[in-house]
């Protein structure tokens, strides 16, 4: 924006044909070092909006949170027993105030704190998507749900905290190729400009993410100030962080799949007996006939993982309830199937 005085100038300039001086010093500018002028790619920058992260950095930014976009995803699927989808849909920079001034009010709007770093993180999820998560949790089917414009109460605070608090164990997890950080929830706010955690014309990273569960999606994004993240942010090249994934052990990949592998539900099932009749015989059975088998009757039953034989062992009851005592593993070369 020009004032008038900056106006009258330039109209001076025209009128006095002083213009093409200027164009001229101007091109000396980027003629210092150059002697083809006319190709001189000149590009514009916008001072409000500085490029504070390279392309590199932002790449592996992304690429690390595409990683805890899938581990919050499984970690949410077992929790809630549906297929919940988490991906990445933007990784941009921008500032503070343009951030806030995106978010709907009200939402879930949380202030993260990381250990090792000095400031606060903003974690940011959608009611579109909250409550059909509180839903779920409350044994709904998120059928005709209605979504209430309003802050969340006490008690769906408590509940989607577990929610949160999963997120934050995955985002840990991502970290760990970077620097070991522990992430926590300070506070909770349902106004997202009610909350100042740096200037509004400060250089923020925000990771926009969507989140999908069955017939239902809503977003949730995680704004990082550039401040909080500058001590690291010479390991965050693309470079070193691949370098990082390259050299990481196995043995750290294992524990890492096992820890995600604890919370997966397996179908169990213990086979008494087996075995073949004629279909006539099925159709002519009736109630009261009996079904012989091979197998002995003291004989321990065979206990299935999936599908796969694992087991030996003798079914019963305890305390009222159905239970299987295992004897033994079955080993691998056992021929189980001749006992059932």
């Amino acid at each position: 924006m020009l004032d008038q005085n900056e106006i009258d100038a330039l109209l001076t300039a025209v009128d006095s044909g002083n213009e093409s001086e200027d164009d001229q010093q101007e091109q000396m500018i980027f003629s210092r070092n150059r002697k083809d002028l006319d190709h001189v790619e000149i590009r514009e920058y916008d001072f409000k909006r500085p490029e504070r992260v390279s392309k590199d950095q932002m790449m592996a930014l992304e690429t690390l949170h595409e990683a805890f976009a899938r581990n919050f995803g499984a970690s949410l699927s077992g929790f809630l027993r549906t297929i919940v989808e988490v991906r990445v849909a933007a990784c941009e920079q921008m500032t503070y105030g343009e951030f806030v001034s995106g978010l709907p009010n009200p939402t879930s709007y949380n202030l993260i704190q990381p250990d090792d770093l000095e400031g606060q993180m903003c974690l940011e999820v959608s009611p579109l998507i909250i409550y059909p998560i509180i839903d779920r949790l409350l044994g709904g089917n998120n059928q005709d749900l209605f979504i209430p414009q309003r802050p969340m109460t006490t008690i769906e605070q408590r509940l989607i905290s577990n929610v949160l608090r999963r997120g934050l164990d995955a985002l840990s997890e991502a970290w760990e190729s970077v620097r070991k950080l522990e992430f926590e929830i300070v506070a909770h706010e349902s106004n997202p400009q009610l909350v100042q955690i740096v200037p509004p014309n400060e250089v923020v990273l925000v990771i926009g993410l969507e989140v999908r569960m069955a017939s239902r999606a809503g977003t949730m994004n995680l704004c990082i100030p550039y401040n909080v993240i500058e001590p690291v942010m010479e390991e965050l090249s693309s470079q070193s962080w691949f370098a990082v994934c390259r050299s990481e052990s196995d043995t750290t990949s294992e524990e890492r799949i096992s820890r995600n592998l604890d919370q997966t539900g397996v179908e169990f099932t213990a086979i008494l007996a087996q075995t073949t009749i004629t279909l006539r015989d099925l159709s002519e059975m009736k109630v009261g006939d009996m079904i012989v088998t091979a197998k002995n009757a003291n004989d321990p039953a065979l206990v299935m993982i999936g599908q796969e034989a694992k087991f030996l062992g003798q079914v019963g009851q305890h305390h009222g309830n159905r239970a299987i005592r295992i004897e033994r593993a079955v080993a691998r070369g056992d021929r189980v199937e001749n006992q059932a």
